[in-house]
């Protein structure tokens, strides 16, 4: 069987079928995005196999709650008997016996009384209750098996990325949130029997359940903590792919609630899971990277940052835990971060082979992120400091590398050794990149500068080590040399951290000794409270609710949005520059709309073609402003000179004003988009619009560099507009409008 010139399979006449080709996640994610599919056969069809010489063994960038797949998730939790909230019952329409749903109301009934003085009212209170009433994960499959087969499909979809397109950071956050009750998941007190596990259709689901029963009669394993289980079926995932080092994410080891205890589990089961598969797995302590702000002058609850300082400090010598990193979404300025970033390097001064990676340059916001990253910890080197092994994670955007800055960037990276780690397929699936022409992997490598493969937690993509090699290959015209080239570099990573792990266990076993691993690390933590007092907070923040309460009034939701979008969602190098044809499409619009029907919505900064249409529609159409959850003394007066009604976003940051647009409006009404100009979060907009339950016709400026490769991705989903006149819009409008009433 071919497609165009690529076998894709060979078929026998018994009947074995021998596939040769498949398509990647990657291209299945774009072929959904469009109705013009632009992308050749070559790369959408990739061969199944990868020469040995070229084959990755390490997968350098991953996160805790990302490495499992969602049906090996559901076989843990059932196996586990974890507790399962109300509120995903409901929220996914899961379907439950008359005996269960008899139960869990009584349980709901007694958690209510909880928060009766709670202050908490209506949809807050529900969700709150029903989030602290909880089933038993397998008694709501294994006791209702005439609906596990629906149940598990919607199950197994709220696990993992949208597969119908391209997701945005919001969808990410809210599949981590029930990947979480998973992977950081509680045994129920009250457990069930059950011998029916055959009865469950998915085959994968029983053949793990039967795995995992074996494992218990294992006396390697026969107490493993779910946690333990979950790093053991990562290492077995990874030896399936040929994998045999690996670095995850983990938040854990920088809470002091947490760390000691994770550490213990490590200790634990480690040895055994390398004497099975062979994989070596260690752990990048992560440091969310939320801007160093003071709201409401309260420092202990929002510098946690000091708290993550003095776990980090306690647990960096430990041979598991291969440095730090930086992770969540890219909305601030890493120069927000530099006092965190300097006292990261202080603690790494010492500790063999400290890996400190920063995610950095994953999405067009903030280009010098990147450049900005090595030069912070360049400044923060003590007299005589080896420059620590340094990696950043995506390095997907940057300055141009023509430029005086780009060059500068190379000169940087090659210097100190910095290594780039590269992700494609969670790049497409996150909105982040839409066509691969402008993949920079090929110039990095030309420049000889180190660059490594990462999955970003493959499965919650769709992908593993495998696919993403393939994908690497294909998708961006990799040579052979070109992947021999990433091949040394990861030897040499690999090889420089099986070294430093056998530094620290022989510095770990002298100071550790005989003791339990969990207490050495309570007190040693407990020891460091005195460490990092002197961070500095950031420049003082407001919170936006209390400051301009008085401005905050809900959306006219009887009237049509128009949310227009140019000046407020640009990257921090990007200013929109007015042109007449983009103001006389502005003028022209609200000469032929009707105020009693629409009403427009604009982002926080009022510039560009935002602070036009505010200049002329201000007397006559409601205008509505979306604001950042805290703003500065400094920009709290600028906005006093604009009076228009305000919204307030979820997220401290400009750039993630955009959530909260999609929430309010794109999930909750139809509307109109009109992109004039913005980088990556107007791009998150306009896919936030597809993505959307309700209709929303989209209105993208062609003549914006910004927002063309995103729209050119969403071919037949949007309209580009180039100099026409407002009819189209206005004409939208009122069949909304006419649909409405």
């Amino acid at each position: 069987m071919r497609l165009g010139n690529t076998k894709v399979a060979n078929i026998y006449p018994n009947g074995k079928i021998e596939r040769k080709a498949y398509i990647p996640a990657i291209a299945k994610t774009l072929m959904s995005q469009t109705r013009v599919y632009g992308l050749d056969m070559n790369q959408t069809l990739v061969k199944t196999y990868i020469r040995t010489e070229v084959k990755f063994h390490a997968d350098l960038h991953s996160h805790r709650s990302a490495n499992l797949s969602p049906d090996l998730l559901i076989a843990l939790g059932i196996h586990h008997q974890i507790r399962y909230p109300y509120y995903y019952v409901k929220k996914l329409k899961l379907k439950i016996t008359q005996t269960q749903k008899e139960e869990v109301e009584s349980r709901r009934t007694r958690i209510a009384e909880r928060f009766a003085d709670s202050g908490l009212k209506g949809k807050y209170l529900d969700r709150k209750i029903d989030d602290n009433t909880f089933l038993n994960f397998a008694d709501l499959i294994m006791n209702n098996i005439a609906d596990s087969t629906e149940n598990i499909v919607k199950i197994r979809a709220s696990l993992a990325v949208r597969k119908d397109g391209q997701a945005v950071f919001t969808d990410l956050e809210k599949v981590y949130l029930y990947r979480y009750v998973f992977t950081k998941g509680i045994a129920c007190d009250q457990r069930i029997s059950y011998s029916n596990v055959d009865e469950i259709e998915d085959r994968d689901i029983v053949h793990y359940l039967h795995c995992m029963e074996k494992d218990r009669k294992n006396a390697n394993y026969a107490e493993n903590s779910l946690f333990q289980d979950k790093l053991l079926w990562t290492a077995r995932q990874y030896a399936a792919q040929g994998i045999q080092y690996a670095e995850i994410s983990d938040t854990a080891l920088v809470k002091k609630s947490d760390a000691a205890f994770t550490l213990r589990e490590i200790h634990e089961i480690m040895p055994k899971i390398i004497a099975e598969t062979g994989v070596t797995l260690r752990f990048l302590a992560a440091f969310r990277r939320v801007p160093l702000t003071i709201v409401k002058d309260d420092i202990n609850k929002t510098n946690y940052f000091l708290e993550n300082l003095q776990v980090l400090k306690a647990v960096a010598g430990d041979p598991y835990v291969a440095g730090s990193d930086f992770v969540g979404e890219e909305i601030n300025d890493i120069m927000e971060l530099k006092p965190v970033i300097e006292k990261i390097v202080e603690i790494a001064n010492g500790v063999p082979g400290y890996v400190l990676r920063i995610h950095a340059g994953e999405n067009d916001s903030l280009p010098d992120n990147v450049l900005n990253s090595i030069l912070c910890v360049e400044d923060s080197l003590k007299e005589d400091q080896p420059f620590p092994m340094m990696r950043i994670g995506h390095g997907l955007y940057t300055a141009k590398l023509g430029t005086p800055k780009g060059k500068m960037l190379l000169d940087k990276l090659k210097e100190r050794g910095v290594v780039l780690e590269f992700q494609i397929t969670s790049n497409v699936r996150l909105n982040n990149l839409s066509e691969m022409k402008n993949h920079p992997l090929k110039q990095y490598l030309k420049k000889e500068i180190l660059c490594v493969q990462g999955t970003d937690g493959g499965a919650l993509y769709g992908t593993d080590s495998i696919d993403e090699e393939l994908s690497l290959e294909r998708m961006l015209n990799l040579s052979f040399e070109e992947l021999m080239q990433m091949r040394r570099a990861e030897e040499v990573l690999v090889n420089s951290a099986m070294n430093s792990f056998q530094k620290k266990w022989i510095q770990f076993q002298e100071v550790c000794r005989e003791e339990n691993v969990e207490a050495y690390y309570q007190q040693k933590i407990r020891s460091m409270d005195a460490f990092f007092l002197d961070v500095p907070h950031g420049e003082r923040k407001y919170v936006t609710e209390i400051e301009l309460k008085k401005r905050i009034k809900p959306l006219p939701l009887h009237k049509i949005p128009i949310i227009v979008v140019g000046g407020s969602f640009n990257s921090a190098n990007h200013v929109t520059k007015i042109n007449a044809a983009e103001c006389e499409l502005i003028d022209d619009l609200l000469q032929k709309a009707d105020p009693q029907k629409v009403f427009f919505v604009i982002g926080c900064s009022f510039k560009g073609y935002e602070k036009y249409l505010y200049d002329k529609a201000k007397d006559r159409f409601e205008i509505y402003a979306y604001l950042p959850a805290a703003v500065t003394r400094t920009e709290l007066k600028y906005l006093e000179g604009f009076d228009v009604p305000i919204r307030v976003s979820i997220e401290a940051s400009p750039m993630g004003v955009y959530k909260s647009v999609a929430f309010e409006i794109f999930k909750c009404k139809e509307n109109i988009l009109l992109a004039l100009d913005g980088n990556s979060a107007a791009g998150n907009l306009i896919q936030d619009t597809k993505n959307a339950k309700y209709e929303s016709r989209r209105f993208i400026n062609s003549r914006s560099i910004g927002l063309r490769s995103k729209a050119e991705s969403l071919q037949g989903y949007v309209t580009m507009w180039n100099g026409e006149n407002a009819d189209m819009i206005v004409a939208m409008v009122e069949k909304m409008w006419e649909k409405q009433v």
